[in-house]
């Protein structure tokens, strides 16, 4: 292998190597490696010497493949650069970390064939089990990994088949919230500024959205406005609320799929001289932790974002490898209201 500089790296040093190097068979390494009692002390402490000197690191993966005992969990999640999913990932380090798991992580970016590739790499590395947040509506390759003997657990998901468990929040509860909340300061046009329909959790909030105005008498045909954006970030909020903006009647409150498109909207009507929760109400969706923190502190529909990783995580490890039927866990969100959200005025 050669690197960036040119010049070629040195290869890794192999047991072979230790076993050379201390004048031992490998046999003898291997003891030392995992069964250390068996090894007279005086032999234990050449290879150990061996082992320092050429920084011989042991391929644990390759070890617990053959003791049985893979302790590795692999994750794919939507987007790891959202703070939403950093959180969540940090609630599945700390429940495996309990019981001495570690976890392999990798992000689908919202794309199908990435998180394919990434599933076939964790598979091929023999992980304990997989937590995934499926970038498409299909669960079907899902499934398979099951009947391959790979478990899996949906997360920030419903599952909608019997035999997958999942950890999720009720989005469709959520978004009525976070649309009650605006229709209750007096607002009956609201913009929505959502994602695609391949992803569950934007056609779950659109479906609150709905219900909330629905349920208020208002017709979602002539009350909500919605724009649909490629990526679930600040850009993506951004270009939704200039969208917005550009139309002759445009809504009076705006209600984002997630706190980052919040985030790029709130840029949007700052750039248009706009002063948010006055000129214009927005809510999130996440409360992720710099939601808060913002110039103007933004509403928010809140999830138990490292909680969510950590029942997940729990639920995996109790079902791998056992007789254990699945289990569909979801929890209630609740909305904070702070300052993005003002009154129609």
């Amino acid at each position: 292998m050669t690197t960036t500089s040119g010049r070629k790296r040195a290869p890794r040093t192999s047991i072979s190597d230790v076993a050379r190097h201390a004048g031992v068979s490998l046999g003898t390494v291997s003891n030392v490696l995992n069964r250390p009692e068996r090894v007279s002390p005086v032999t234990r402490d050449k290879v150990l010497a061996a082992i320092e000197e050429l920084a011989f690191v042991p391929n644990g993966s390759a070890r617990q493949l053959r003791a049985g005992t893979i302790t590795t969990v692999g994750a794919v999640l939507l987007d790891i650069a959202n703070p939403f999913f950093t959180e969540v990932a940090r609630g599945i380090e700390d429940r495996l970390a309990e019981d001495d798991y570690t976890l392999m992580l990798a992000s689908s970016d919202e794309d199908p064939t990435r998180e394919a590739r990434y599933l076939r790499l964790f598979e091929e590395h023999g992980v304990h089990g997989m937590l995934v947040t499926p970038a498409g509506p299909d669960v079907d390759h899902l499934l398979a990994l099951r009947e391959r003997g790979v478990e899996v657990v949906l997360l920030d998901r419903t599952s909608p088949s019997p035999d997958l468990s999942s950890v999720a929040v009720d989005d469709v509860a959520g978004a009525a919230m976070a649309v009650r909340h605006l229709i209750g300061l007096g607002h009956r046009r609201v913009g929505l500024i959502n994602g695609p329909t391949t992803i569950k959790q934007c056609v779950d909030r659109r479906a609150g959205t709905v219900r909330a105005l629905t349920e208020a008498g208002l017709d979602p045909d002539e009350a909500m406005i919605e724009v649909t954006v490629s990526s679930l970030n600040a850009e993506g909020g951004e270009a939704g609320a200039t969208e917005l903006l550009a139309l002759g009647e445009p809504p009076t409150a705006l209600f984002c799929v997630n706190d980052l498109t919040a985030l790029g909207a709130m840029q949007a009507l700052r750039a248009h001289g706009m002063t948010i929760g006055q000129d214009m109400a927005v809510v999130g969706y996440d409360d992720v932790n710099f939601a808060s923190m913002l110039m103007t502190p933004l509403t928010s529909v809140r999830q138990p974002t490292r909680r969510l990783g950590h029942v997940a995580a729990d639920l995996l490890l109790g079902r791998a490898g056992k007789d254990v039927g699945a289990q569909q866990v979801e929890f209630q969100p609740e909305l904070v209201v702070r300052a993005s959200s003002g009154p129609h005025r």
